[in-house]
């Protein structure tokens, strides 16, 4: 259960947060938009008939019952001989080189799937690598259990040796695990029965969202073209999309309560047989964050819902001369907002500037993404909604996947994925093993590629209304990933505690969500029937329980970051890069040090909120 152990063990690419909006300057409105780009995965492999794949599968198989016939129940005796440091080191190598191989067979497999959920074919497909690969990997599982068995001073006597010293951040960090891993057979059973249980869930998630269809007005919309709507300047068309998507999701809301039910039954039998206390330590644990550095995040947002989101909310109110604004106008485009559609082009150009400004060799490694295809921009049918970046393996490159509509959240979306794809690539000298970043760092990229995108917007914009509306829009968009991410986690953490004590009906998750949307949303925002099903559709509920707090984190470790920056002596670009190709070799706390910041300081969540809270201030001040 290594948080950062074999890629067969990890999750493929799932979709990260959609909702976006952020309002950059448009361009003039535009009659027809540039082809978009469809990413080129001949990187990883041709097709999902090529002949490497059956070849690399087979590769896969053997190494895994090599490795495990060359190293299961030898390492305690190895470590207490001479050479244990060179002998350890050669295993790990090994084993590094195995979750390469698999890295990419998965990310493939994960990819193609996402880019089609529906097509028969590229789903037996996606099922049968996920099987062969967690077979595989049922060899591997000993390394990591027999490792932590070990004593600490013949684990760092061991590492004395360079070569394996190489690999402490890994080795270290997989000792963390060491309270909580159980019998190998009790492991082993786990792993194996993952794709019957919450890996079979996660995929009758994705095949029911992406098949369901929302009948709005004559038409019938697939779920990302119907959520865009909420952010259409025609009242009655985000009503009608509001109301389709409520009657859509009720319409199968047994299978999403029992898909949570199940999912979340499932965490809590592993939690209890690993003897994670509270119901999110797994996740802090794979985050490498504290429980009380989450706590006083969650804490200081809540405690700052009425000088953010209530705040604004009946600000926003006020411009549209109402009281209340319905749910579905929480997202509207604002009234003085400039129209039109934002061509793939110039949000290209406008993000590639920003970074190019702050770091050229930033902007060279997000240029290369367009160059070489490594992006999938058009809605299709079938395809996965939302936006990501997967970082496949260090011997390929990451891919990004979005459904780009011309709208100003989509540019935030881009310059947020991008952002991802820039630490992923920098990352990647670690390796395999060291390259992936516990999820509070991984957003911290991906955000501040945001406030780059949005500082050089807002230094661009003269006319008063539209810096006036791309401030608001830069408000509603840290609301979004602080605010909102934050009620998500507080949603979360009851359907958990209370899933511990029986089923929970859809209508009483139903109440929760309510619950914590109205405490966070504030009273200049009335929620009508029909919310209350709206839960059903966020995927970090199914695919990362708990992941949504990482979002809270990034954007408010930003804001302290970007404060340092613009108050910065020359080098802190620099700095920044290094914090990025450092991958998951240091603590995140060892990573802010450089720039003076400390997460563990109460009063550092506050100053993240304060940029907000100014934020809505200069918005009043504005009239």
């Amino acid at each position: 259960m290594a948080a950062r152990s074999s890629s067969a063990l990890r999750k493929p690419a799932k979709t990260k947060k959609a909702a976006k909006p952020a309002k950059p300057a448009a361009k003039k409105a535009v009659k027809k938009t540039a082809k978009l780009p469809e990413w080129n995965l001949g990187d990883l492999y041709s097709s999902i008939t090529a002949p490497e794949i059956a070849r690399d599968l087979d590769k896969l198989d053997a190494d895994c019952v090599a490795f495990e016939a060359a190293y299961k129940g030898k390492i305690a005796d190895a470590l207490s001989k001479p050479g244990a440091g060179e002998w350890l080191a050669e295993a790990v190598k090994s084993f590094e080189a195995i979750d390469d191989l698999a890295g990419r067979l998965i990310s493939y497999a994960g990819l193609i799937h996402a880019g089609d959920t529906v097509d028969p074919a590229i789903t037996k497909f996606y099922g049968d690598v996920s099987e062969r690969l967690t077979n595989a990997s049922t060899h591997l599982l000993f390394f990591t259990l027999e490792l932590n068995r070990i004593d600490d001073e013949l684990i760092e006597k061991a590492m004395q040796v360079p070569a394996l010293g190489h690999y402490r951040p890994w080795l270290e960090d997989i000792r963390k695990d060491k309270p909580y891993q159980l019998e190998d057979r009790i492991e082993q059973l786990f792993h194996e029965k993952s794709t019957t249980s919450y890996g079979a869930f996660n995929r009758m998630f994705d095949q029911t969202i992406a098949g369901l269809r929302f009948k709005v007005g004559s038409k019938e919309l697939a779920i990302e073209p119907t959520l865009n709507l909420l952010q259409d300047r025609a009242p009655e068309k985000r009503k009608a999309a509001a109301q389709a998507l409520a009657k859509t999701f009720k319409a199968n809301e047994r299978t999403f309560a029992l898909v949570t039910n199940t999912l979340a039954k499932d965490k809590e039998i592993s939690d209890r047989w690993r003897g994670f206390e509270d119901v999110a330590d797994s996740r802090h644990l794979a985050n490498r964050v504290e429980r009380e550095v989450v706590d006083a995040l969650v804490a200081s947002v809540r405690a700052a819902y009425p000088r953010i989101s209530h705040r604004y909310y009946a600000l926003k109110a006020s411009w549209f001369k109402k009281k209340k604004l319905a749910h579905w106008d929480r997202n509207a485009p604002l009234p003085f907002a400039t129209t039109g559609q934002i061509e793939w082009n110039d949000a290209k150009s406008t993000i590639l500037k920003a970074y190019g400004d702050f770091s050229p060799e930033m902007a060279g490694i997000a240029k290369r993404f367009f160059d070489d295809r490594w992006i999938d921009a058009p809605v299709r049918p079938g395809k996965a909604p939302g936006a990501f970046s997967h970082p496949t393996t260090p011997s390929a490159h990451p891919y990004v996947l979005m459904n780009y509509q011309g709208k100003p959240r989509d540019v935030m979306t881009l310059a947020h994925e991008l952002g991802h794809g820039v630490h992923q690539v920098l990352a990647a000298k670690q390796g395999a093993l060291m390259a992936p970043t516990p999820l509070t760092l991984a957003e911290t990229a991906s955000v501040f590629g945001e406030m780059l995108t949005f500082k050089r917007l807002l230094a661009q914009t003269k006319n008063a209304k539209q810096r006036q509306a791309l401030l608001a829009g830069k408000v509603e968009d840290m609301i979004n990933t602080v605010v909102r991410q934050i009620a998500f986690y507080s949603f979360e953490r009851a359907v958990h505690t209370e899933r511990r004590n029986g089923e929970l009906t859809a209508e009483r998750l139903g109440e929760i969500w309510l619950s914590v949307q109205g405490e966070s949303l504030g009273p200049a925002i009335e929620i009508k029937p029909g919310y209350e099903t709206f839960w059903m559709y966020i995927p970090h509920f199914i695919h990362s329980p708990f992941y949504v707090y990482a979002y809270a984190f990034g954007d408010c470790l930003v804001n302290s970051l970007y404060a340092v920056y613009e108050h910065a002596a020359e080098g802190f670009a620099d700095r920044y890069l290094d914090m990025l190709a450092a991958g998951g070799t240091k603590h995140y706390s060892e990573l802010l040090a450089p720039f003076g910041l400390d997460a563990k300081d109460p009063a550092f969540w506050d100053g993240g909120l304060s940029v907000i809270e100014g934020m809505i201030g200069e918005l009043e001040a504005m009239g």
